[in-house]
């Protein structure tokens, strides 16, 4: 999936893009003004629930479907395994875009060594997308709780 021609700069976006709004719109966009080509790794239903506990409202082929039709972005992946490395090493980004919440920590640090023995830049982003799909979550369980069923 290498698609690195002269001196294209490909940008890697990750994230899980469950219940799309334009947060992570804005992201995308953000992104593709600073690489020739973006990557967008949609994570899959099983790293979801690894990372926040539960698993995407908007299951995987869809959020794919919905990031791959964005127009700011030239490929979407899958991304199966925690190891950004191990990502590199199948799409081969010169650039990774993360929110700014990983900014100072350890993780943060981590990805950045772990990116700079193989040339990749870290860059970050002010990150709202969390928040938002966070709260928009939030007003889907407060209808789920107080509308009656045939309401939704």
């Amino acid at each position: 999936m290498t698609h690195h021609v002269g001196t294209h700069r490909v940008g890697y976006a990750p994230g899980v893009y469950d219940l799309f709004h334009v947060g992570h719109l804005n992201i995308l966009r953000h992104a593709r003004s600073q690489c020739d080509y973006l990557v967008a790794g949609v994570v899959s239903d099983e790293m979801a629930r690894l990372a926040k506990g539960r698993d995407p409202v908007v299951p995987l082929v869809e959020r794919l479907e919905i990031v791959r039709s964005v127009r700011f972005v030239d490929a979407a992946f899958v991304e199966t395994v925690p190891d950004k490395v191990e990502t590199w090493h199948q799409v081969r980004f010169d650039v990774i875009f993360k929110g700014d919440d990983w900014r100072g920590t350890d993780k943060g640090r981590r990805l950045e060594r772990d990116f700079a023995a193989v040339g990749v830049e870290v860059v970050y982003f002010p990150y709202t997308v969390h928040t938002s799909s966070t709260q928009l979550r939030r007003a889907l369980d407060v209808l789920a709780v107080t509308a009656p069923p045939e309401a939704l």
